[in-house]
């Protein structure tokens, strides 16, 4: 069975009416899975919070202390997007620790699917777009440093570019940065990624396809990663409330059928986190971060 990766605390965090970040959606995502049958009880893994110590060895030691101790200024809280609480600070080092358990996952059985991570706007000293702490850098650095592996490729097909995975990897050896993204969307200051491929507002399936298809192509031949950690951000949709690309949700099961199995056709294993996506209607969310998992279950 493919592990899965999960924790309540995903979920469990109280945010002001009418904010637009969809906190539920992982919880109902989670039902969603079991009630289709896409999932079952037995795969799904728990991780354990992940020590300050090791947020540190990505991110700057005032910032890591300040947020977990609750002093960090409000313009800094306002950036992040987020009220700090007790419950997002759980939140996050379970699910920062989530994305490396994925990893590791990954390494054991060929792929390993995550039910959030993708925090890929935070940067060394700071947090922005609701991203707090870069678990793509964190779980790629760990498992390089404990030598299980020496290059990680981060493959980020959310709809924004990971400006804060773009800069944090030039200070790791080992980890190349790709991001695929929209030009004329957050952030309006784009950061240089090792590889960042710009799509134009309103960019369609076959387009879309084609480029994934043709980077990871070139990516794989170029850098033979050892493993791939990948970004399958749902916010490309057609529907997405923060979007601006026009990709179907046959095209979102066509892109991860197409990352999925060319990364199976090299050899190399494949940790997915479910990434952006945001939409008032849950029941629509949960069908569009579901085809990834229908697309896993297909190719194993």
């Amino acid at each position: 069975m493919i592990p899965l990766v999960y924790h309540a605390s995903y979920s469990k965090l109280a945010l002001p009416a009418h904010h637009r970040f969809p906190t539920t959606k992982y919880a109902r995502l989670y039902q969603y899975l079991l009630d289709n049958q896409l999932a079952v009880a037995d795969q799904f893994h728990t991780p354990s919070p992940m020590t300050a110590e090791d947020v540190m060895q990505v991110h700057q030691q005032d910032y890591v202390e300040q947020f977990i101790q609750g002093t960090l200024v409000n313009t800094a809280l306002r950036r992040i997007g987020f009220p700090w609480s007790q419950a997002l600070v759980e939140r996050t080092l379970h699910s920062v620790s989530g994305t490396s358990l994925t990893a590791s996952l990954a390494l054991q059985t060929g792929i390993a699917l995550h039910l959030t991570g993708g925090y890929h706007h935070a940067h060394y000293d700071f947090g922005s777009g609701y991203c707090i702490f870069n678990d793509l850098i964190i779980a790629a650095r760990k498992l390089i440093a404990e030598q299980q592996l020496h290059k990680v490729l981060i493959f980020d097909c959310d709809v924004h570019q990971g400006d804060g995975t773009a800069t944090l990897s030039h200070r790791h050896q080992g980890i190349i940065s790709c991001s695929i993204h929209c030009t004329e969307n957050f952030p309006s200051r784009k950061q240089q990624s090792h590889y960042d491929i710009e799509l134009t507002k309103g960019a369609d399936d076959s387009a879309y396809q084609e480029t994934v298809e043709q980077t990871l192509e070139l990516l794989i031949r170029l850098h033979q990663p050892d493993l791939i950690l990948y970004d399958a951000g749902v916010d490309i949709h057609q529907d997405d409330d923060l979007g601006h690309l026009q990709i179907s949700q046959e095209g979102l099961y066509q892109r991860d059928v197409t990352v999925l199995s060319m990364a199976k056709a090299a050899n190399i294993p494949v940790a997915a986190v479910i990434g952006g996506g945001y939409s008032r209607d849950e029941l629509q969310l949960s069908q569009r971060h579901s085809q990834l998992f229908i697309a896993a279950n297909h190719l194993w």
